[in-house]
């Protein structure tokens, strides 16, 4: 199946059906976050526009990347994340690489965001409807982020049937440059855990489906048939 990897800038035209990955850090802190009870994520452009969502919502939360901030509830880390109780909680969500991605292809007719923790239920998702070749949206160094990529290829050789190795790509992931920059401590807003966390393969059992709901772009996890959680 002839998918197409582009990065962000590279986005000329609204596709079909965009997968959007973000490995270090957004969608594997996505799926942490609804692991820990999150009912849904709000995809939001800027930390001002987080900020406003949760100021008129009451009982909403909001979470950047970097470092803490005034006013912001939750880092991008899934190592701190994974310690949090966010049940029945919404979470507004905005990251430098991972939400810019999913926003830029709002207008898809099916929008699903991944990393290597629900890579193989996103495969399942896409296999189970049929989805035709695929627009991967690979989020970091402007496209360039081998993580990103390699997880990218995964999904799209996953969606051909089952039997795909995974440590190849995940090799890929673990030698990357935005590997080395989080265990060097280089991003703010880190726990030792969190290569190790974005590294777990099929962690959970929920791909992550992105859909307008009024005028919001909302992540929410849809359960697989026939996925069992992983370990942990």
């Amino acid at each position: 199946m002839d998918h197409h990897y582009v990065g962000i800038p590279e986005l000329t035209s609204v596709p079909r059906v965009a997968v959007v990955i973000d490995v270090m850090r957004a969608f594997t802190g996505a799926a942490w976050a609804f692991a820990r009870g999150v009912e849904k994520i709000v995809l939001a452009s800027t930390e001002s526009e987080a900020l406003a969502l949760k100021e008129s919502r009451p009982g909403w939360l909001a979470l950047k990347d970097g470092a803490r901030a005034e006013g912001f509830d939750a880092v991008n880390s899934p190592g701190l994340l994974r310690s949090r109780d966010f049940t029945g909680r919404t979470l507004v969500q905005k990251t430098t690489a991972g939400t810019v991605g999913a926003l830029a292809v709002a207008g898809a007719p099916l929008v699903l965001c991944a990393s290597f923790v629900v890579a193989g239920p996103t495969a399942r998702f896409l296999r189970a409807g049929g989805a035709g070749p695929v627009t991967f949206v690979v989020t970091g160094e402007g496209g360039r982020a081998d993580e990103d990529l390699a997880c990218a290829e995964y999904i799209g050789r996953s969606m051909e049937g089952g039997g795909v190795e995974a440590e190849p790509y995940l090799h890929r992931a673990r030698t990357s440059r935005a590997a080395a920059d989080l265990a060097g401590g280089l991003r703010s807003g880190y726990h030792p855990d969190d290569v190790a966390l974005c590294l777990e393969i099929d962690r959970f059992p929920f791909a992550m489906v992105a859909r307008r709901e009024e005028s919001l772009m909302v992540l929410r996890p849809v359960a697989v048939p026939g996925v069992l959680p992983g370990p942990g």
